[in-house]
């Protein structure tokens, strides 16, 4: 069965699957021409409320309710998660790593020590990172997501393995929520997270499989001050890339993400 678009576009074949209190198309296969149609696609989920996904089909789901994600006020909750994080981190960022997670002798010369982490220089929650303005001459949220989709084809040899999913929603930061991506992430929060960065920073998701998330971000934070509060919400969606796997020291994550139009995320 094809999926038919508005205008001329159309999809290839596939089938409806219900997932919660919705049915979500997914195509066989993604397309030979995706990076060119992503725009496209986002750009009339704008308007029809149908937001392309790149998934896997059988990955285990929980449809999340979005009743639990509009409950999430943001500034109190991550108040909260960081005065609970930094209780726990504290004595990690103010001495180097014991010597138990250093190398061993016998270990092979080319794996070094984990970088000593500072942590984040706050010592209660900064709140939100304020917006990116919107610019002329910018990119578009629909025209990042695209090149995000191509780097995505580029990099991550999985994603050739994905389906393409056809999400009714509202936005796009719903999508995973709906979907029922699950990965060990709290997906209320990071629901609602993906709202405020949609807002903030045209952010976009592009895709969630097995573990990993990808968003789409036309607006960058475009210097050290936004990126590092910005840095600290990321910290705290717990995705392991950022805190555990290994610890990348927060200044350098920080600092990463000047600039930076594609954010990953995973969970082991």
């Amino acid at each position: 069965m094809v999926f038919p678009l508005p205008g001329e576009l159309s999809l290839s074949p596939g089938r409806f699957e219900t997932r919660g209190e919705v049915e979500v198309w997914f195509a066989d296969e993604l397309p030979d021409d995706l990076v060119k149609l992503w725009p496209r696609l986002l750009e009339r989920a704008e308007v029809g409320g149908l937001y392309p996904f790149i998934c896997w089909r059988d990955d285990p789901y929980r449809p999340e309710d979005l009743s639990e994600v509009d409950a999430i006020r943001l500034d109190a909750v991550l108040a909260a998660d960081f005065a609970e994080y930094r209780r726990r981190r504290l004595p990690y960022w103010s001495s180097p790593p014991a010597a138990d997670v250093l190398p061993h002798d016998d270990d092979p010369d080319d794996i070094a020590p984990w970088p000593h982490d500072p942590g984040p220089p706050f010592e209660t929650w900064p709140g939100l990172a304020p917006a990116e303005p919107v610019t002329d001459g910018g990119l578009s949220p629909a025209e990042t997501a695209g090149w995000t989709v191509a780097e995505l084809l580029r990099t991550e040899p999985f994603v050739r393995t994905c389906q393409l999913a056809m999400v009714p929603a509202r936005r796009s930061a719903d999508v995973p929520a709906i979907v029922g991506w699950s990965a060990g992430a709290p997906l209320p929060l990071l629901c609602a997270l993906l709202r405020s960065w949609e807002e903030r920073f045209g952010a976009r998701v592009v895709s969630g499989f097995g573990g990993a998330l990808t968003v789409s971000v036309a607006r960058p934070p475009q210097d050290l001050p936004q990126a590092g509060r910005l840095a600290l919400e990321h910290v705290l969606t717990t995705a392991d890339n950022i805190v555990d796997d290994p610890p990348t020291p927060f200044p350098e994550y920080a600092g990463e993400l000047v600039g930076r139009h594609e954010w990953r995320f995973w969970w082991d």
